[in-house]
């Protein structure tokens, strides 16, 4: 385990394998995803039978491709639009709490603090269930006692937004809190002997300091909304999102167009992972 002493021949061997077969036990199954997505088959497995890019643009009486697949289509819009919405009002939300409690005292704090984490413990499964079951009893109330109707309390969109928001605004406090508790307030304070109101301070300083985390966070939380299955999967209505919808067409027997939006999906969160690398080492 020191690493100035010399190592033998065996460990080295022993230790590029481990290497090796790690990175392949993480990467071989996408890999096979990506190949499979250019397979001249109608079946989403081996064995390969040539190139073809059908998959993604045919639009005939034996293969529609994904980019004439109406429904895979809406479904990626579905998700597109939930993450978005998510995300926003994740970072809104969570970067407020970051701010409440890095930056102000108050009774009982920790155990604020300690609920404020508890979505992360709690199973995506219960949590799906528990809303879905706390939103109908709720719309069932409010329906029969005062006869009125909320779509929010009904399974669809908006409840989908709900729930997913219920939890990743907890991973957004995190993302902030541990930039926030790097941060000098001293800069703060000069800031407002100079002049500057609270709103000033905050807006030019402090989150300007903040922008790398608020950038990782809000990548985070798309993604994270972007492919959550457990709890979504109990608040969807009659328009699934992409993760959703893709487990019914597996269930159901389906076509390579799987492994189609599987390598764009690969594509896309990578390449937002770089963009987000690159600024926040830019930031730094």
């Amino acid at each position: 385990m020191i690493r100035t002493l010399p190592r033998s021949k065996k460990y080295n061997i022993s230790f590029k394998i481990y290497i090796f077969l790690f990175y392949m036990f993480l990467f071989a199954p996408l890999v096979i995803t990506c190949i499979l997505a250019f397979n001249n088959s109608d079946f989403p497995s081996l064995p390969w039978k040539g190139v073809t890019l059908d998959w993604f643009f045919a639009n005939n009486e034996h293969r529609v491709g994904l980019f004439h697949d109406v429904n895979n289509l809406r479904s990626i819009w579905i998700s597109i639009k939930t993450a978005f919405i998510v995300s926003i009002l994740s970072l809104i939300v969570g970067t407020m709490g970051a701010f409440l409690f890095e930056q102000e005292e108050f009774k009982f704090k920790q155990a604020l603090y300690f609920l404020t984490l508890a979505p992360l413990v709690i199973p995506g499964v219960i949590l799906g269930i528990s809303i879905l079951l706390a939103s109908n009893s709720v719309g069932a109330f409010l329906e029969e006692y005062l006869n009125i109707d909320i779509p929010l309390f009904a399974p669809g969109f908006w409840l989908v937004v709900l729930g997913q928001f219920s939890f990743i605004t907890t991973f957004v406090v995190l993302v902030v809190s541990a930039r926030l508790k790097k941060f000098d307030r001293t800069l703060e304070e000069a800031a407002l002997n100079l002049g500057a109101n609270r709103f000033e301070v905050i807006w030019y300083i402090t989150l300007k300091y903040l922008k790398p985390a608020l950038l990782g966070a809000g990548s985070v939380a798309f993604l994270m909304s972007f492919e959550n299955f457990n709890t979504t999967l109990f608040l969807v209505g009659s328009e699934p999102t992409l993760p959703i919808n893709l487990y019914l067409q597996v269930r159901d027997g389906s076509t390579p167009v799987i492994n189609a939006i599987s390598f764009l999906m690969i594509v896309f969160t990578s390449t937002l992972a770089l963009i987000n690398l690159y600024f926040s080492n830019k930031s730094n």
